[in-house]
C-alpha cells in the first residue's frame, strides 16, 4: 500500500482549517512519530494562522514532561506509546498553548522498536478540547515507516473534524 497522499492530507487540513475557523477556535499539536508532520500540513494552508496557535515535536520521554507536563509516572506505569500518555500530551498542549482544541500522537513508526504488545505500526492519538475530558484512541496501522507516519496524520486530522463536529 502506498501513504496517503499529499493531496489527501492538504485536503483533510483544510477541512479542519475551516470547520475551527468558522467556530473561531485555534489548534495546537504535540507529536512525537510524526516529528511535526500534522503542524506542516496544517501549516501548508494558506491562512492558518488564523487558526493555529503552535506545535510541539517531543520525540524523547524528557521533552514530553518539560513541554508537556507527561508525568514520569504515566510514562513508566504506560510507555511513550499509550493512550493515557497521549491524553496527557494533548492535555498539556491545550495548557501550554492559547488552543481550544488540540491533538497529540506517539507511535512506534518502525523498522524496528515493535514490542509483542505493541508491534511496528502501533499509534496512539489523544485529543483534547477546552472544559472536557480528553479522548485517546489505538491505530495498529501497516506498511513501511512512511506509510504508517502519513497514516497517522490523516487519523490526528479525521479525529479532529470528528470532534469539531
Amino acid at each position: 500500500m502506498a501513504r496517503v497522499s499529499d493531496d489527501e492530507l492538504l485536503q483533510l487540513a483544510h477541512i479542519v482549517g475551516q470547520k475551527l475557523h468558522a467556530k473561531g477556535w485555534m489548534l495546537a499539536t504535540a507529536e512525537s512519530c510524526t516529528g511535526g508532520w500534522v503542524a506542516q500540513v496544517v501549516t501548508a494552508i494558506p491562512g492558518s494562522s488564523a487558526w493555529f496557535d503552535r506545535g510541539f515535536v517531543t520525540y524523547s520521554n524528557r521533552a514530553k514532561q518539560e513541554m508537556l507536563g507527561v508525568n514520569a509516572a504515566t510514562l513508566e506505569a504506560h510507555g511513550a506509546v499509550s493512550e493515557e500518555t497521549v491524553r496527557e500530551m494533548a492535555t498539556g498542549a491545550l495548557a501550554k498553548s492559547q488552543a481550544d482544541i488540540s491533538v497529540s500522537l506517539s507511535g512506534i513508526a518502525g523498522p524496528g522498536g515493535g514490542l509483542p504488545r505493541k508491534p511496528v505500526g502501533t499509534v496512539c492519538i489523544g485529543w483534547a478540547m477546552n472544559d472536557a475530558a480528553p479522548l485517546s484512541t489505538t491505530c495498529r496501522l501497516s506498511g513501511d515507516r512512511e506509510e504508517v507516519r502519513s497514516r497517522a496524520v490523516a487519523a490526528a486530522l479525521r479525529g479532529l473534524i470528528e470532534l469539531i463536529d
